[in-house]
This record gives structure tokens, C-alpha cells and sequence, in this order.
């Protein structure tokens, strides 16, 4: 019992028991494999961050050390409970980068709590039982301390022996404070090189994994990585620094030195742009980080031309964003709108939505842009300021469409209003603006019924558009009483669905409505035939519980990020119905919508590709660097590939090779996102002109310039 006289050692071990624990029931309850090297990492995280505690709460008095222990201890159960919880109910960890999103996550907090699964609370034992032993035994061992120091003096039998020997007492016990402080900060030191050990012992690393865990732990900007491999706990505190202190983004990456043009096989389908001004601008640029994504973006190949080029060439846009749609939506029984749409026009079998911790922020913009977004940031929220000439309205913009985009909810969440002007939508409506009724209860969304009307209303009068719908009604909660979620109850009151299901299907009756009005009003407008509708959702409904959809759908929703699937749908009243099965997501439209439109754009500006070009390479990446195609799923979070047949696998070099291409395109992505480069490298261009005589590339004058 004498050890914990030691004030660094008695707070360092509670609070080392308490959060180790936690750390393995973290794993446990998020189905992150527990037996592999990143048990000892975690746990020499924790031993050191403890130690830090201990030794820090060690110059307070005992009451004041004991209290900030169990305060330290109660905050990492709660994060570890409410982290848990958020991966349940979205799929992924959350991050402070989502600041943002407070105003949501206090709307759903109680839809929230109601998803935890009841062994969540087991987390709260390792803090009663720190809390059990001030309470119980700390004030019995205080008191052992106390009686040891009496008797220590009463062994004197004079006055000024008993001073004299208390002085000496006194001075052994500051010699002994001293000697327990060094010793904390040669542990300190100890357990820290210990702990940088496991990020370069290659025995400890997957080579495999897509990020680095040294990388992780400068930037965790892949959070379901990040808590894998380095724990909650030291997550927690990474992601408090990269908040308060955001890495720099002048890093160097694999082509900061250089790049190589992609070589074009020549042939009548070959698309050609003249790269003259771009090279003399890398040449010229002395900012590391836009000199690197000139490099990197120069360097993609250039997607050719295809038999689907120009196809819908001066025909009318309407792209329709569709709030937690997922499959559920193609039922002819009960959606015949939406199922008409998806018989009747192209549709991708595979299509997925990426969970990220801002949906549909990062969903919507991610599919403006083609550009994957900060995973641990609500990224059109955070560069609301950005400017990107090469989004889907500023494509249109250039071909001479009037562009505009609409959403029948307020600006609460996401700054709309901003963010789609800055991507170019000559005019954004917004609820207010449409007139449509709304409500500030969380639980009650507005009716895309009326989104409809009012669009079709304002468009009509428009010879050549372009259009962005965001819908709302589809939105959850699904586990209370709401005017939509009750309207079509009686419809599936023979179904063995649960209540949540029940609601959800009633709230997606309300939205194949609101596509039967836009079908019907387009028809009765002439411009039916004229019109080119693009469907995907911006997530699966993630207020719903896994195993409702696995009900729903007869198979195990939960493997290979099989919840994740979502319609996307091209129709035309002229086009032939098409099935394809390649793998896909929203990254994909921009460039798609590009070539179909016969537009004037740069395919090596996107993340995304043609999805029907012949090069397409056939892979869906998901948010946190998974992959999953034709042959395998590889699960970034565990590092594991799963492959589908015997017949057909990858070698590890290849496999290898596919995560340092998806790690490029997501790092090059956000480095983007974080400079504004498409606006730099748009202005950049205005500066040069291409001399008519020699043919390079010539820096404007300013008078030039004012003319250009």
C-alpha cells in the first residue's frame, strides 16, 4: 500500500487501469480487431499520457489531485461512449474539425442516444471503479500515511530531539518528492521512446495501410485509421492539437520535385488541351504546395472522348441530391416515380455513398466539385470562401446555361447561400426566399412536393438550365412521430418492418411524389424530352439501425460498407434503359455529366472520372481510403482485403500500388480544398498569353491584362 503514498504513481495507475480498459472495450464494441500490434501502441500511448497526467496533478494538493483525476477520467469515458455511439449511428468517428455541426448534433442528440446498443454503458464501470476507490480506500491510505508520520515523531523523547529529527523527516521527504518527480520524468522519457519505437519497428506496421501511423499522429485526418491504430485516447488529444494547430499544408509529397505528362494514344477520340500556359506557370511558381497539385494534377492522364460524348449536348440539367436515399427507394410497389426513373434510364447496380462525419455537406459538395473532401471537416462550411471555376455550375456557366440551385431548408446546418454561390449557381433558393412552410422542430422537414412546384414554377420561363435540388424530406429522425413519418404509415401495416423503417418508407413516398410532380409539370412545359435528370443520395438513411435494412433487404447490410449503397440515375425520355454494374459514387458525376454535355473541361482537375469512358477504372474509394471493386473490399480501417473469388486477387505490390494512388487523390484533394487552388490556378492562367509567333508561354502586362 506504501506506493500509493506516491502522489505521480497513484493518479498515473487509476488512471492508466481506467483508460486501458476503455481503450480494449473501444475496440470491442466497434468491431476493431483487438489481437495485432496495435494493442502494445495503444497501450504505451496510454501508460505515457497517464504518466503526463499523474505527473502534472501531482504539484496539487491530494483533494484538488484526486479531483482532476476523476475529472480526467470521467471526460475520457464519456468521449469514449459518445465516439462509440457515433460510429454506430453514422458509420465513423467523429472529429473537432465539426464544429460546425453542433446545432445538428444537438437537434439528433436524442435519436442519437436511442441507436447506442445497451453494452455501450459497460465503458462507465472502469470510471466507477476509479471513483470506488477515493471514495472507499484513498481517505484509509491518507490516514495510513498520517499515523506513519506520528509515530515517526512520537519515537523522540525530547523536544528538541523530535524538531531535530522532524527536520531531518522533512528533508528526506522533499529528497523523496524530488526522487518521484525525476523518476516520473525518466519514465516520461522512457515510455516515449518506447512509444515512437512502435511507429518505426516495421514488425508494427501494415504495410498495407494507406496512411502511415507516424502520419496519423501528426494529422489523424482519417479518424476511423487514426482510433484503430492509435486509440482513442491519444486520437482524442492529436485531434485537440490539429484543431488549435493545423498542420501545415506546405508538406512534401511524391511530386513536389517534378511531374510526368501522361502520354495520349492517338486516335479520333482523343481529347486535346494545350498545356503551354500551365507549364510556364509551374515553372514560374515558388509556393511549394500549388507548385506541388500543378505537378500532380499536369501529370493524370486525360480521359479520351467516348461514344457517349455530347450525347445530351443542349439539353436542360436538373441534378437531384436525394436526403438519405438509399435502395430502399427502387421498390415499384410503393416508389413508382422513382422506380420509373431508374427502369427507365441508365442505373448503377453499385453505387455507393460514402459515410463521412458531414454527410451531406461533404456529400454535396464532393459531387459539385469531384474533389474527395476533408474527412474530419465540414469542408464546404470551413472554405465556404473557396472558388471553384471548374465545378458542374461553372461548366455550364461557360456553355452559356442559366444555373441555379435549391434546397427546401434554411441555411442552419450548411452555408448554402455562400458556398453555392462561390461554386458558381447564378441563383440559389433557399427556403425563405421559395416560400415554402417550415418548421423549427427538428423532428418536422418541409415537403419536396412543394420544392418542386416552386422550381418548376421559377424555371419555367428558362430556355437552357442547369439545376442543383437538394431535397430534405427524406431527412431523419425516424424513431419518433413526425407529420411525414406517420403520412403513409397505413401503407406498410402488413410489413414485418420495424416503426423507424415504417417512417422512413413514408417520409420516401413523400419525395416519389415530389419526382412525380417534377415529371409531370416538365411534361406539361414541353421540356420533358428536353431534359436530362441525374439521381443519387447524398448517404444511406443513417438513422436507421443496420439490421432493419438487412431485414429489409434479405442480406447482411453490415459487410463490405454493403449499407452504404445508393441509387444513381441518368434519365432521359430518348436514352435506351441501361444497367450497368460498375462501381461508382457521387465523385464520379461532374466528370460524367462533363463529356455527356459535349462541355469544354479538363478531366485531370477532377478526383473523379468518366464513369462511361473505356479507361474507367472500375473501383468505388470510400472516405477513411477503402476500396472495394469487381475482385476484392479493402477495409482501411483494419487493413485487411477481402477478396470475393479464388479465381481473381491482387498481389500485394498491387494492392499496394491502388492505396498510393487513392492516398494521392484524397491527399491532393484536400490540399486543394485547403489553398483554394482551382481559383489560384484559374487566375494564374489570366496572367500568361501564348505568343502567336513562338509559341510559348508570355507573362501579360498589367495593361494586357486589364484588357484580357
Amino acid at each position: 500500500m506504501k506506493i500509493f503514498y506516491n502522489k505521480v504513481f497513484k493518479n498515473y495507475f487509476l488512471l492508466v487501469c481506467c483508460l486501458f480498459l476503455l481503450e480494449v472495450f473501444f475496440k470491442l464494441f466497434n468491431g476493431i480487431s483487438l489481437f495485432n500490434w496495435s494493442i502494445i501502441r495503444i497501450f504505451l500511448g496510454v501508460n505515457m499520457v497517464c504518466l503526463i497526467f499523474g505527473f502534472l496533478y501531482s504539484f496539487c494538493g491530494r483533494i484538488v489531485g484526486n479531483a482532476l483525476t476523476i475529472i480526467t477520467a470521467f471526460i475520457f469515458t464519456i468521449y469514449s461512449i459518445l465516439q462509440t455511439g457515433f460510429y454506430n449511428f453514422i458509420g465513423t468517428f467523429m472529429s473537432l474539425g465539426n464544429m460546425s455541426q453542433l446545432d445538428a448534433v444537438a437537434d439528433y442528440f436524442g435519436d442519437y442516444i436511442a441507436s447506442f446498443r445497451w453494452y455501450y454503458w459497460i465503458m462507465l464501470l472502469p470510471f466507477i471503479g476509479v471513483v470506488a476507490y477515493y471514495v472507499l480506500v484513498e481517505h484509509k491510505i491518507h490516514v495510513m500515511e498520517m499515523n506513519e508520520l506520528i509515530d515517526f515523531s512520537d519515537k523522540f523523547d525530547s523536544e528538541e530531539r523530535k524538531d531535530l529529527n522532524n527536520r531531518k523527516r522533512r528533508k528526506e521527504l522533499k529528497n523523496t518528492i524530488f526522487a518521484e518527480k525525476a523518476s516520473a520524468i525518466i519514465a516520461i522519457g522512457l515510455l516515449t521512446g518506447f512509444y515512437y519505437s512502435t511507429f518505426v519497428a516495421p514488425f508494427m506496421q501494415n504495410e498495407l495501410q494507406i496512411k502511415t501511423n507516424s502520419e496519423l499522429l501528426v494529422n489523424p485526418d482519417l479518424p476511423n485509421i487514426a482510433n484503430a491504430q492509435l486509440g482513442f485516447v491519444v486520437y482524442s488529444l492529436t485531434d485537440s492539437k490539429s484543431l488549435l494547430f493545423p498542420a501545415s499544408v506546405k508538406v512534401k509529397y511524391d511530386y513536389a520535385d517534378g511531374y510526368t505528362i501522361q502520354e495520349q494514344k492517338q486516335s479520333g477520340f482523343t481529347r486535346k488541351i494545350n498545356d503551354t500556359i500551365w507549364k510556364k506557370a509551374i515553372e514560374d511558381e515558388h509556393n511549394s504546395s500549388y507548385k506541388t497539385l500543378s505537378n500532380y494534377y499536369i501529370s493524370q492522364s486525360i480521359t479520351d472522348e467516348n461514344d457517349y460524348t455530347g450525347l445530351f449536348a443542349g439539353k436542360n440539367l436538373i441534378v437531384i441530391m436525394m436526403e438519405s436515399v438509399n435502395n430502399v427507394a427502387l421498390n415499384p410497389s410503393y416508389y413508382p416515380n422513382l422506380y420509373k426513373l431508374y427502369s427507365e434510364g441508365w442505373s448503377w447496380d453499385n453505387s455507393f455513398s460514402p459515410r463521412n462525419s458531414c454527410p451531406t455537406g461533404n456529400n454535396e459538395m464532393a459531387g459539385m466539385v469531384s474533389l474527395y473532401t476533408i474527412n474530419n471537416k465540414c469542408s464546404a462550411n470551413a472554405y465556404m470562401n473557396n472558388v471553384y471555376p471548374e465545378s458542374i455550375f461553372n461548366l455550364f456557366n461557360e456553355a452559356g446555361y442559366t444555373t441555379s440551385s435549391y434546397h427546401n431548408y434554411t441555411d442552419q446546418y450548411y452555408f448554402r447561400k455562400i458556398i453555392h454561390n462561390n461554386m458558381g449557381s447564378g441563383h440559389y433558393y433557399g427556403v425563405q426566399e421559395l416560400g415554402i412552410p417550415y418548421s423549427d422542430v427538428y423532428e418536422e422537414w418541409p415537403s419536396d412536393v412543394e420544392l418542386m412546384k416552386k422550381f418548376l414554377k421559377n424555371s419555367e420561363s428558362d430556355e437552357k438550365y442547369m439545376a442543383w435540388i437538394s431535397t430534405v424530406s427524406t431527412h431523419h429522425p425516424y424513431g419518433v412521430s413526425s407529420e411525414l413519418g406517420d403520412l403513409y404509415l397505413d401503407t406498410f401495416a402488413n410489413t414485418n418492418y420495424s416503426t423507424p423503417m415504417k417512417r422512413y418508407m413514408s417520409k420516401m413516398k413523400v419525395l416519389d411524389e415530389a419526382i412525380g410532380v417534377l415529371l409531370d409539370g416538365l411534361e406539361k412545359q414541353g421540356k420533358l424530352d428536353d431534359t436530362v435528370i441525374v439521381l443519387y443520395g447524398d448517404n444511406y438513411p443513417y438513422g436507421l439501425k443496420t439490421e432493419y435494412l438487412t431485414n429489409y433487404f434479405g442480406h447482411d447490410m453490415s459487410k463490405y460498407n454493403e449499407v452504404d449503397k445508393t441509387p444513381l440515375i441518368i434519365y432521359n425520355s430518348a436514352i435506351k434503359a441501361t444497367k450497368f454494374n460498375e462501381y461508382t459514387s457521387y465523385i464520379n458525376i461532374t466528370p460524367t455529366v462533363a463529356n455527356l454535355f459535349g462541355l469544354d473541361y479538363d478531366p485531370r482537375y477532377y478526383a473523379g472520372h468518366d464513369i462511361l469512358s473505356k479507361d474507367y477504372e472500375n473501383r468505388v474509394i470510400f472516405s477513411d481510403g477503402s476500396w472495394r471493386d469487381d475482385v476484392a473490399f479493402y477495409d482501411a480501417t483494419s487493413g485487411k482485403i477481402t477478396f470475393f473469388s479464388k479465381n481473381f486477387t491482387y498481389s500485394n505490390d498491387e494492392i499496394k500500388s491502388i492505396n498510393n494512388s487513392i492516398k494521392n487523390r484524397i491527399t491532393m484533394s484536400n490540399l486543394a480544398i485547403k489553398t483554394n487552388y482551382f481559383n489560384y490556378l484559374n487566375n494564374r492562367f489570366k496572367e500568361y498569353t501564348v505568343s502567336p509567333i513562338s509559341g510559348e508561354a508570355e507573362l501579360v502586362t498589367d495593361s494586357e491584362a486589364e484588357k484580357k
